[in-house]
């Protein structure tokens, strides 16, 4: 692991956006179609994070963050069949341990003297500091059009409401006949 490549690079971006990303799931009060759809994202770069660890090895072997990797694929995963079988409090323990984990590998990858975190903060701070916050620009982008999004409704209408007017025929058995 003597310069930084392809794979060097995106996992390092996964990994930031994986921890950018996640205090802002678990600050928001709402658990709503943003929570949701960010939540998927985080989990396919914490796989992506984790999956592309194991191709990123020092002098040929594994470490202790491999067996890491393993671990947090499994609680990411069990966090995941939490959320859809509605056991929020398995989920939650999950994605929060998940999330731990991923920011105690990051540190150990930033701090640690000889790895590439540290080298390239010495050799070119500007560069990592320009990733850090594209990465965070890139969060911040897609939570406001999240929030943003769908279709815009008029002033003063309800989120639900029935529209106005004749009921169509095809809807007539869903609601019934008209009063």
């Amino acid at each position: 692991m003597e310069h930084w490549n392809a794979l060097l690079v995106s996992h390092v971006v996964a990994a930031l956006f994986v921890l950018a990303l996640a205090p802002l799931q678990v600050l928001r009060r709402r658990r709503d179609r943003i929570h949701r759809t960010m939540g998927l994202l985080w989990v396919a770069a914490m796989y992506y994070v984790c999956v592309s660890s194991f191709w990123i090895v020092s002098e040929g072997h594994f470490t202790w963050l491999h067996g890491l990797s393993a671990f947090t694929l499994l609680t990411v995963t069990l966090g995941l069949v939490a959320a859809i079988r509605a056991d929020i409090r398995s989920h939650r323990g999950n994605m929060i341990g998940s999330y731990i984990g991923i920011a105690v590998a990051f540190a150990f990858a930033a701090g640690m003297p000889g790895r590439a975190i540290p080298r390239l903060l010495a050799e070119d701070a500007p560069t990592a500091v320009y990733v850090a916050g594209l990465v965070a620009l890139g969060v911040a982008v897609i939570f406001f059009s999240l929030k943003r999004g769908g279709t815009p409704r008029p002033a003063g209408a309800k989120r639900n409401a029935v529209p106005a007017g004749p009921v169509p025929r095809s809807e007539q058995a869903v609601r019934g006949p008209a009063a």
